[in-house]
């Protein structure tokens, strides 16, 4: 089990240290709760030295360079990096990561699709302009000029956030939302599900953590009643995902003897690390003579989706989200015909234009 969250609490509710480095504290368990510093060390250095480089040829002092430069969510990030290297290692059965809160987790899972637009787009012109000027701005502006060092070290970064994603993305990878049934909490992961299946990742489950047993004064009867009618609503919205209910424990439940009774309370006799097959998240059909390209959007209403289609992409919003698709070769070749948001997915029409089929 792999945590990402900066807090690391992952060995407090275990009861054991966690470190830097995968540890067994049971028979075939291990934990690590990722240094990000030395993925930083890692994956960061060569442009930080030149950032560096830059700050100080400006007078800017060598302790604030240091922190100017350290690269923004960094711990996040760079802990993304060792999940790669965990589920791609062949050492585990099954890898677990425990992420940091919702906002958190969702810009950092976006951050891959972002970063691919940059990297495809403008970092190619800058090298082959910094190429170009690079002696003639070293002389007349006094500040270094990245090397191709530096560029290569963030196509590095790039494309082995790339892989996270292929990882996470994957057949055998799935998410698992956890709320408590408050109503804020629920609304917030019905936004979470749309943003996380916008960024083509796929949840097969939802845990309702800190569930009030029935029972008890009017205080907690009411707590119950208040929870039930949430429960009802996830159940609802969510369907057809399970919805495991995690009991609110008597006593805080640290240890791993602890955590292994709570979990047989909420998943009882099913297996609670079955990766549950569920539709592709997004595919590409062909009707008639059209094409349709269809992106899961489960809760998404029309007021809060967008489409719009640059060049080669298809740019898809949703309230505060954006993903830009990069097109089939076929349907770069097409028109949009037509779009429409129901039973939980966003079809897209394409239709193939004449001109540019004729030609081939």
């Amino acid at each position: 089990m792999l945590s990402t969250d900066a807090a690391h609490s992952l060995g407090d509710a275990l009861g054991v240290p966690a470190g830097p480095e995968p540890t067994e504290v049971g028979h075939g368990f291990y934990v690590q709760q990722v240094d990000a510093q030395r993925r930083f060390e890692r994956s960061w250095r060569e442009v930080q030295d030149y950032l560096l480089a830059v700050l100080s040829s400006a007078g800017v002092d060598p302790i604030e360079a240091e922190e100017l430069t350290v690269l923004p969510g960094a711990e996040e990030v760079l802990a993304l990096l060792e999940v790669r290297a965990q589920a791609r290692s062949g050492r585990w059965d099954l890898v677990v990561v425990d992420c940091a809160p919702t906002a958190e987790t969702l810009r950092l899972l976006a951050l891959p699709d972002a970063l691919g637009w940059y990297m495809d787009r403008v970092l190619p012109l800058q090298r082959r302009v910094v190429r170009s000027l690079r002696p003639v701005l070293g002389r007349a502006a006094g500040v270094p000029m990245p090397r191709d060092h530096v560029f290569a070290a963030v196509e590095r970064l790039h494309a082995q956030l790339r892989e996270v994603r292929d990882v996470m993305t994957g057949p055998d990878a799935s998410l698992r939302l956890v709320l408590t049934p408050e109503s804020v909490v629920v609304a917030e992961a019905r936004r979470t599900l749309t943003s996380l299946s916008l960024y083509g990742y796929r949840v097969d489950g939802v845990v309702a953590n800190r569930v009030f047993p029935a029972g008890g004064d009017a205080w907690r009867e009411g707590w119950v009643r208040a929870q039930a009618a949430q429960l009802a609503a996830v159940s609802s919205s969510f369907g057809p995902l399970p919805v495991h209910r995690m009991p609110y424990c008597a006593s805080e439940p640290v240890g791993a003897a602890a955590l292994a009774a709570l979990a047989q309370a909420t998943y009882g006799d099913t297996d609670p690390l079955a990766v549950l097959a569920g539709e592709d998240a997004m595919r590409v059909e062909r009707s008639g003579d059209e094409f349709v390209l269809s992106l899961a959007l489960p809760l998404a209403t029309h007021e809060e989706t967008g489409l719009a289609r640059s060049g080669d992409e298809l740019i898809i919003t949703v309230g505060a989200h954006r993903r830009v698709l990069a097109l089939p070769s076929a349907l770069r070749r097409c028109t949009v015909a037509g779009a429409a948001l129901r039973d939980g997915r966003i079809r897209v029409r394409f239709a193939p234009d004449p001109d540019q089929w004729r030609a081939l």
